[in-house]
């Protein structure tokens, strides 16, 4: 298969979910040499889990490399073209779905020494520390809009006429994706991303987990709404104002 926008996508996609839930299942799983290690090392993991991805997703055809539907959304409204996102959005989902299987795997034998569902939950999909919808969304829409503005505020002329230099940009978002996890993370675990969340909460629905207990679909709606409403408004924000 020759590289593509869609196989971009979906590799870079892949990489992020099983380098970031990777971490989360590090810290997470009881019998994990990384157990107990804490935020400050899922955040870090995270922000290198984006370096990664978007790094794979422009090897394999991306130019984008948005590897995230709530981006792909905000910049199709900042610029008027929506053309990308029956493209991108599946290749995200699918990308994620098998990244998520992939963590699966590297964690085969752990799976059964850790007894708290919740923490198995969590090396798939994101949770709030408390429960309230319209808080968490809020909170998700924040983190989202933070994350459309840094980038592209990372890639705009007036941060450098010429663009950051060659193959820093990654590097920049990654680091804008480590602050977000370090000062917006705590609520809700900082989705950010709907196909992040969902379609690894699909794969701890249909994977043979032992004592997996419930995926929470109840929740699953919140890190969907709140990042594709948050990347709206930043899109609008870039839109209108700068």
């Amino acid at each position: 298969m020759s590289p593509s926008p869609f196989l971009g996508e979906f590799m870079g996609t892949a990489v992020l979910v099983l380098f970031g839930n990777g971490v989360v299942a590090n810290v997470c799983l009881s019998e994990s040499k990384g157990n107990s290690s804490g935020w400050i090392v899922i955040a870090t993991g995270w922000a290198f889990a984006v370096l990664a991805g978007v790094f794979v997703a422009l090897l394999f055809g991306s130019g984008d490399a948005h590897i995230n539907p709530a981006v792909t959304l905000g910049f199709a409204i900042t610029s008027g073209d929506f053309s990308k996102i029956p493209t991108y959005v599946p290749a995200q989902f699918l990308g994620a779905f098998v990244g998520a299987i992939l963590v699966w795997l590297t964690y085969l034998a752990q799976w059964g020494k850790t007894e708290n569902p919740g923490l198995k939950l969590a090396c798939f999909s994101t949770g709030p520390a408390v429960r309230r919808p319209t808080a968490n969304v809020i909170t998700e829409a924040i983190a989202t809009a933070m994350l459309v503005l840094g980038v592209a505020a990372i890639f705009s002329k007036a941060a450098s006429p010429s663009g950051p230099a060659a193959g820093m940009g990654p590097f920049l978002v990654a680091a804008l994706v480590w602050g977000i996890g370090l000062s917006l993370g705590g609520p809700t675990g900082y989705a950010v991303n709907p196909a992040r969340d969902l379609a690894p909460r699909v794969a701890h629905a249909v994977l043979p987990i032992a004592n997996k207990g419930s995926s929470d679909w109840a929740y699953s709606w919140v890190p969907v709404v709140g990042p594709l409403l948050g990347a709206g408004v930043a899109a609008l924000l870039l839109r209108f104002l700068a």
